[in-house]
């Protein structure tokens, strides 16, 4: 048996795991895109892939999040012809990423078609990496959803089990179990690790003790610096934003998962006791989708939540709350002259409505611009969050930055180093015969490796992009 690395090697995007098992069956742990390198998957051997597509027998997905499945519906155009496996919510929320996806590939093929640089000698080579909705069609159609703790035989000699991982709606830690030589192997892959107490989310579930671990490190080098409860933190920025002054209270977010923390966590705010319900703008089409699906698998989501909706009726609507639709009413957000929130994607501010707020406030004093989550480097997000910055381009015209930045990480979805050596203290160093950090930056998976190394497990691998090893 023998398992390659393609992705999230020695960074924190694009998972892809291959597995091979030595009945000649082949199995993807994840097809994500990786965010820092589209163009140069086409540089690959095999078309966009470091590997023969066709020869690939299952997917298995841990979570819906793009850096983890962005990539299935061209794994299908490059041949593969197997079944995706994942949860039930897992299943849904792919559902709308991926043909989200698809739509802004549409916009992007369509610019690039009018640039004076574009030629058909290079289409091939930009539209390569972009897939259309048809490309969707084929692969939301072969995705097969599975219940947690069930465990179901995918091949003569293998099994998988998804368990419980927190971090968004449905993700889950894959459990896969080989018999190979009249031995059973267990390996298990974290897919993205949540923390405890998250609003909605249960905490992650604990994971039996494998031979080989494969673990994430996003947060292999801190702490999560806020403690106190996501309500008074939201409660006391909001506050100071738009209560004590009349500003506006801008929070860049990711629609899927993020945002819905954040409206439940507005609507428990609003039914307390003097809390004036101050106007609060959606500004994503794709966060009331994934708003419609949370509300679908109620039963996933933690128990404070299941009592929440038991006694209101609604885990995410409640007074002032307004969803925008069109571009044109997202835009029409500038005219409002009152005290607002606008939640609006993308959380890097890269693209996207959020772009237009940014650009329509930062030169406002009174508005507040907080950071709810990970910016990558040299995005706009990133420069916004960079110490005393001055003045930034945004939208093409250069522009004072008056506004406050602020941050928090009590919305992260991920957990922190301690969340993380929580997690595979589950396993006993003397049983572990391999332990694979991935999905984090190197500094972070160094850091990782010797808090880990304190606590005695000593066969740890920091694989690169490509390396393969024989489990």
């Amino acid at each position: 048996m023998k398992l390659t690395f393609f992705g999230a090697a020695r960074k924190v995007t694009g998972s892809m795991f291959l597995l091979e098992l030595a009945e000649d069956y082949r199995v993807l742990i994840d097809c994500g895109t990786d965010m820092d390198e589209t163009q140069k998957q086409t540089e690959n051997q095999f078309g966009l892939f470091p590997f023969d597509a066709s020869l690939i027998n299952l997917v298995i997905l841990t979570h819906a999040h793009i850096d983890h499945s962005g990539q299935i519906p061209n794994l299908y155009r490059e041949g593969f012809e197997g079944q995706v496996l994942c949860t039930e919510p897992t299943a849904d929320l792919t559902n709308i990423l991926l043909y989200d996806a698809a739509s802004l590939n549409h916009r992007k093929l369509k610019s690039i078609s009018k640039s004076k640089k574009f030629s058909k000698k290079y289409k091939s080579i930009y539209s390569e990496p972009y897939y259309t909705t048809k490309d969707v069609d084929v692969a939301v159609d072969n995705i097969v959803p599975l219940k947690f703790g069930k465990r179901f035989k995918f091949s003569e000699t293998a099994w998988v089990t998804f368990i419980p991982a927190g971090h968004l709606l449905g993700a889950a830690h894959v459990l896969i179990e080989v018999e190979e030589d009249g031995e059973l192997k267990k390996i298990c892959f974290s897919g993205d690790i949540g923390r405890k107490d998250y609003p909605l989310l249960p905490d992650p579930a604990p994971v039996p003790e494998v031979d080989y671990l494969i673990c994430e490190s996003t947060y292999g080098q801190r702490l999560h610096e806020d403690r106190n409860e996501p309500a008074a933190i939201l409660r006391e920025i909001v506050r100071n934003t738009c209560e004590e002054k009349p500003g506006r209270l801008i929070i860049p977010s990711f629609s899927v998962g993020r945002t819905q923390a954040l409206l439940f966590t507005l609507n428990k705010l609003y039914g307390e006791a003097g809390v004036k319900p101050i106007k609060v703008f959606t500004d994503s089409p794709l966060a009331k989708a994934s708003t419609l699906i949370h509300e679908k698998y109620t039963a996933y989501l933690n128990e404070e939540a299941r009592e929440f909706k038991k006694e209101e009726g609604d885990l995410f609507d409640f007074e002032n709350l307004i969803y925008m639709k069109t571009n044109q009413e997202s835009e029409s957000i500038s005219f409002h002259n009152e005290p607002c929130i606008i939640i609006s994607s993308s959380g890097m501010v890269q693209g996207g409505r959020i772009e237009h707020h940014i650009a329509e406030n930062i030169e406002n004093a009174y508005a507040t611009i907080l950071f709810i989550g990970f910016t990558t480097e040299n995005t706009l997000g990133a420069k916004l969050r960079s110490k005393d910055i001055k003045e930034l381009v945004i939208k093409g015209a250069k522009r004072e930055v008056n506004a406050e930045i602020i941050s928090t990480d009590v919305f992260s979805g991920h957990g922190d180093l301690k969340d993380l050596t929580t997690f595979v203290l589950q396993q006993k160093p003397e049983r572990l015969k391999k332990l694979f950090l991935v999905h984090g930056e190197f500094d972070s998976m160094c850091n990782f490796k010797s808090v880990l190394e304190e606590r005695a497990f000593r066969e740890i691998e920091i694989p690169a992009r490509g390396q393969s090893y024989e489990l």
